[in-house]
């Protein structure tokens, strides 16, 4: 058991019976009444956020997780299958639970988040950036480069994205998969 002061971003928590992840919190110390820490709490099934406010000194039930990296082989069915780089073990996680399952590239190195005393995979996070290439954009007309105008291209994960116009079928570019949008160009 810990208790507030023990409390920071990434912490892993059992709340009300559900594993959540602290997003952000803030220690107050009001001039009148009791401290207290304002959190914002992601559960770890469905990604939803909800703020909650402990008393100071509360008792918190934290819960030990590992960042484990594997390596993503292939999809079946409604699930993917990854290799831990290390032991060359496989497993076989549920599409739930994978973030943004639709920029995942066979052979990307991701970061499961484990259980540690259940052994469970939580969460699958995929690299911040990927590189992709154009599958499929309308063509660009010359001399159109001048504005910040965008259009919609396919990528090779089958993902649509916004990009320049100057792009064109066949280009490297950089997608930010945090915001699921173009980056830049790669040579």
């Amino acid at each position: 058991m810990a208790s507030t002061s023990d409390i920071k971003n990434g912490l892993c928590i059992n709340h009300k019976g559900k594993l959540v992840q602290v997003v952000e919190f803030q220690h107050v110390k009001p001039g009148k009444g009791p401290a207290f820490v304002r959190t914002k709490l992601k559960n770890i099934e469905t990604g939803r956020v909800v703020d909650h406010t402990f008393p100071s000194g509360h008792k918190i039930d934290t819960v030990r997780i590992e960042n484990r990296p594997y390596q993503y082989l292939y999809r079946e069915g409604d699930g993917f299958h990854f290799m831990n780089n290390n032991t060359f073990e496989q497993v076989f996680i549920d599409k739930k639970i994978v973030d943004l399952p639709h920029f995942l590239k066979e052979e990307d190195t991701c970061t499961i988040i484990f259980h540690a005393d259940e052994e469970i995979p939580l969460i699958v996070t995929i690299p911040l950036f990927i590189e992709a290439t154009v599958t499929y954009t309308e063509p660009g007309i010359k001399g159109d480069t001048a504005t910040n105008t965008m259009k919609p291209a396919t990528i090779d994960t089958g993902a649509e994205i916004r990009v320049p116009l100057f792009i064109e079928i066949g280009d490297k570019i950089k997608v930010d998969t945090s915001k699921g949008q173009y980056s830049e160009r790669v040579k």
